[in-house]
């Protein structure tokens, strides 16, 4: 398995451009966050069903998918994983917050597809195909690299 290290440099090959950047800043929080509020729209019941017994972390389908998601970060190092564990639990509580203010599923559509749109803006403003056209683990290295920029920028 590559370090993260590894990965950060072959991600940010194709994102050098400022205006790219900052459209990912952008979208890619945005999207990681529609992608679990598309999981907590999920009907539970099968869960339910299935496992027999109530289970506050079988609650939503993006609580489980996020404990195989972790895996991958905690392969990467233990303050990634921290750091996208806090990550994944902001964007489960703001989805939370935004199922009680619209319907979850639309919200989450609509903030999905805008995003991608931003998304790919950017990376026609590049010039370059977007790292997961390589590799579909680039999906979870993106959120990590932006978190990452974003921190190096506060200190």
């Amino acid at each position: 398995m590559k370090t993260a290290q590894q990965w950060f440099d072959e991600y940010a090959i194709s994102h050098q451009n400022s205006t790219n950047q900052f459209i990912h800043y952008l979208c890619v929080p945005a999207i990681f966050f529609s992608v679990i509020g598309l999981l907590m729209s999920i009907p539970t019941s099968f869960l339910e069903n299935t496992f027999g017994l109530y289970n506050p972390l079988l609650e939503n389908w993006a609580a489980v998918v996020s404990i195989f998601i972790l895996l991958f970060y905690v392969r990467l190092g233990f303050w990634y994983f921290v750091q996208m564990l806090f990550f994944i639990c902001l964007a489960i509580i703001g989805n939370f917050w935004l199922g009680s203010v619209v319907n979850l599923l639309y919200g989450s559509l609509i903030i999905f597809v805008v995003a991608w749109i931003g998304q790919f803006y950017g990376h026609h403003i590049e010039g370059k195909k977007p790292s997961f056209a390589k590799d579909l683990q680039f999906l979870l290295i993106g959120p990590l690299w932006v978190v990452k920029k974003i921190s190096l920028k506060n200190k």
